[in-house]
């Protein structure tokens, strides 16, 4: 609290310094505007990310920013963020206002590099640079060499009989929920059942497990979740932690076949791709439940309900337990996500009163563990739940929700606890310290196999590293570096292999997905992503230094947009590398598998008028790119040289584009110059659902005509009669329809009419 209020004292003083007593210079304003500037900008990312973090700006931020945010439930946070933005507008414009009080335009020298310092200071002091500072410096220096002397490989396979597992993630449903004194009456289902169980009362959070995915990696691998601080690779990979064997791994080797339910998107984090890297062959989230559901409109901002979820959960319990074969069956909540939770309709506790008011967490809680309770007891209702083992945890503890401040007023620990079928109702309580790490092999354990994974060790017959050590939190950051090494970036790139099939790129034992872009480094690559709310590649690229070398693999057009015109319209794959004060090597990719080998050219041409050309052409957005071709292609983005604007379709898809009733009921084709007078229209098109063979509606000027198209790809050519020399094309479905296809988080977000592949006009003589 202090550094924050002294960091706000230099930051006024640096203001009102400058305003009052620097007088008028332009590179002192920008200086001391700009330095101010980074200080707003600082507190307004601790701030946001407080707001979903409750503790500021960590590696789940970081993590989550830099990886997919597919299947986010983001619904809740557009206000917020809107308001950020709109403050943070004013808050500038003011600020230069401020500075620019004084109409004086003598300058005071001395003044203005004394606001200089102050507005340093008021940088150096705020506890948001105090945060970022840390994260760099724990990325970035050399890790602690007993990490392997901790970090254990468990064997593969189990011993003895083999139980069925269940595991069931309950987001945000941390310990401290299920004290009868602070919440009375708060989880009374889940906890009698918890009261049955062996629970274990002292699982604490460390660096790196603080948010879903990291819980997950957690308690699977024995590792927390650190990925490279500038550019996280995670969802550009083809697996996740490669190296390391993890509980999945272990199951699936035993004879196991893996499930995992969840309600969300998969592909938000990372999911899908760290579960089917380790050893999960069957995944189910929102768009996989889809025809399973009962109710497609019953979902919340994630996806579906718990209830919805926990349902699906039980019918696949059965028909696995009525095969004999050994399964796990991993399910993952989502009602008591924060800010508020979501309340189904399928539970009896829907309001929770605390200090006498409503609380929509706490409610979240009563209902989400309502249905967690139902669950168990039907399983244990089952002849085969004698052969089963169910355990619960926390994904996480909760993050800044409205129950927030009352949680923060106890001790907060994780839930943990497991109950066996052979041994139902024997509930015992152990207070030994531990952390989520310890989760995984903890369960490994109690199914027979090794009592350590990773950094994690088993509560039933080992020491947790949480008791060992008295400083692990400290431990855990000192060991950052060792752990991203487990991610096995390689370290060089010469030979490499494109296969546009899978669209991969395999170079150095490490497979990427597709498009990609590679800093080179000596020593070091850093791969960057082009996941969903990401920089594009391009603008990442246009952050590079002149001569810092980098491989950049995407489709030809966005690549020649920038060195090479003859591939404005070429829809494949090319691999260009260089650096930007020079001229790269762009090389096509054939289809199928294709073999290369990345030399760097030594020597040539190189200028900072190239390196300013080469920034240039990446900061242009692909929207306002311009190709020159009589035709539209709607695969590609931006339109031809003739062509002003297009308005009404959506984004571009690799066969073209829809029409999207959301943005507006037509698409208006606005050319640069009036059409002719009498032309031929040719169009590839297809129709969306219910618009197959109705009429779409084509007006040109006072010319109008009907015409339809099927689900599949037709060409038709119509004249047009413009005397007026109209220079619109209008395109008007007559049924667009509400579609969750294609899109980022599976909910019906567009309205589907007619999709556009090609249009050319060409002048009749």
């Amino acid at each position: 609290m202090v550094s924050e209020w002294l960091s706000l004292l230099l930051f006024l003083t640096s203001a009102l310094l400058y305003a009052w007593k620097a007088g008028r210079h332009k590179l002192w304003f920008i200086a001391v505007l700009s330095l101010l500037g980074i200080y707003i900008v600082l507190n307004a990312s601790l701030l946001a990310s407080n707001y979903f973090t409750g503790e500021g700006i960590n590696d789940a931020v970081i993590y989550t920013i830099t990886s997919s945010l597919s299947g986010a439930g983001l619904q809740k946070y557009v206000l917020p963020a809107a308001g950020l933005i709109l403050i943070l507008s004013l808050l500038f414009a003011f600020l230069a206002w401020v500075l620019r009080l004084r109409k004086r335009h003598d300058y005071s020298p001395l003044y203005s590099m004394l606001a200089l310092i102050l507005a340093l200071a008021s940088i150096k002091t705020t506890p948001a640079y105090q945060q970022v500072t840390a994260l760099i410096k724990s990325q970035t220096n050399n890790g602690d060499s007993d990490f392997y002397s901790h970090y254990r490989v468990p064997a593969k396979t189990l011993r003895g009989e083999r139980l069925n597992l269940v595991y069931i993630y309950a987001e945000s449903l941390e310990r401290t929920y299920f004290d009868q004194d602070a919440f009375p009456d708060l989880a009374p289902e889940l906890n009698k059942i918890k009261d049955q169980a062996l629970d274990f009362s002292h699982t604490e959070q460390l660096p790196g497990t603080e948010y879903t995915i990291a819980g997950m990696v957690a308690s699977q691998c024995g590792i927390p979740l650190f990925a490279p601080f500038d550019g996280n690779a995670s969802s550009s990979l083809s697996s996740f932690y490669p190296q390391n064997i993890c509980l999945g791994d272990i199951l699936k080797s035993s004879g196991y076949q893996n499930y995992f339910y969840q309600g969300s998107s998969l592909s938000f984090a990372g999911k899908d791709l760290f579960l089917s890297s380790h050893g999960f062959d069957h995944l189910y989230g929102f768009s996989e439940l889809k025809n399973a559901v009962k109710d497609e409109k019953y979902r919340n901002d994630w996806g579906w309900y718990d209830d919805t979820v926990l349902e699906q959960v039980f019918d696949k319990y059965v028909e696995l337990a009525q095969k004999e074969q050994p399964f796990s069956l991993f399910a993952l909540t989502v009602d008591t996500h924060h800010p508020d939770g979501f309340i189904s309709r399928g539970c009896q506790r829907n309001s929770y009163a605390f200090e006498g008011k409503e609380n929509k967490s706490f409610a979240a809680v009563a209902c989400s563990q309502e249905h967690i309770a139902r669950l168990i007891e039907k399983i244990r209702a089952t002849p085969w739940f004698k052969n089963t083992l169910i355990v619960v945890s926390s994904d996480h503890l909760a993050m800044n929700n409205t129950a927030w401040k009352s949680l923060n007023q106890h001790d907060r620990h994780d839930l943990f606890f497991m109950l066996r079928g052979d041994n139902d109702g024997n509930g015992r309580v152990l207070n030994v310290k531990r952390n989520t790490m310890d989760n995984g092999a903890t369960v490994l354990d109690a199914l027979g196999g090794d009592n350590f994974i990773g950094l994690g060790r088993s509560s039933l017959s080992s020491t947790s590293l949480s008791t060992s050590y008295l400083n692990i939190k400290e431990k855990i950051n000192e060991w950052k570096p060792d752990v991203i090494k487990l991610w096995n970036f390689p370290k060089n790139i010469s030979d490499y292999t494109v296969d546009t099939a899978k669209n991969t790129f395999s170079f150095s034992g490490a497979h990427f997905k597709l498009p990609l872009l590679l800093s080179v480094m000596p020593n070091r690559i850093e791969p960057k992503l082009d996941a969903w709310l990401a920089t594009p590649l391009k603008q990442q690229l246009a952050g590079f230094s002149a001569n810092e070398k980098f491989v950049w693999i995407d489709r030809c057009f966005k690549i020649g947009s920038v060195w090479d015109d003859a591939l404005a319209l070429n829809s494949g794959l090319c691999v260009a590398n260089g650096t930007l004060n020079a001229q790269p090597t762009i090389l096509p990719v054939r289809p199928g598998i294709s073999l290369g080998k990345i030399a760097f050219p030594t020597g040539g041409e190189q200028s900072d008028d190239r390196y300013q050309h080469s920034l240039a052409r990446l900061r242009i957005a692909d929207i306002d790119l311009k190709y020159s071709s009589d035709t539209i292609l709607f695969n590609l983005p931006g339109m031809p040289q003739q062509v002003q604007k297009i308005s009404g379709l959506s984004h571009p898809e690799a066969w073209g584009r829809w029409s999207d009733a959301n943005l507006q009921p037509d698409v208006n084709i606005q050319y640069s110059e009036p059409l002719p007078a009498a032309f031929t229209l040719t169009m590839t098109a297809r129709a969306w659902g219910n618009n197959s063979q109705h009429p779409v509606t084509i007006n040109v000027g006072n010319w109008q005509q009907q015409v339809a198209f099927t689900g599949q790809d037709t060409t038709l050519t119509l004249r047009v009669n413009n005397p007026t020399r109209a220079r619109s094309i209008i395109i008007t479905p007559s049924q667009p329809t509400g579609s969750s296809e294609g899109t980022m988080d599976g909910f019906a977000a567009r309205k589907l009419g007619i999709g556009l592949v090609s249009l050319r006009v060409t002048a009749q003589p």
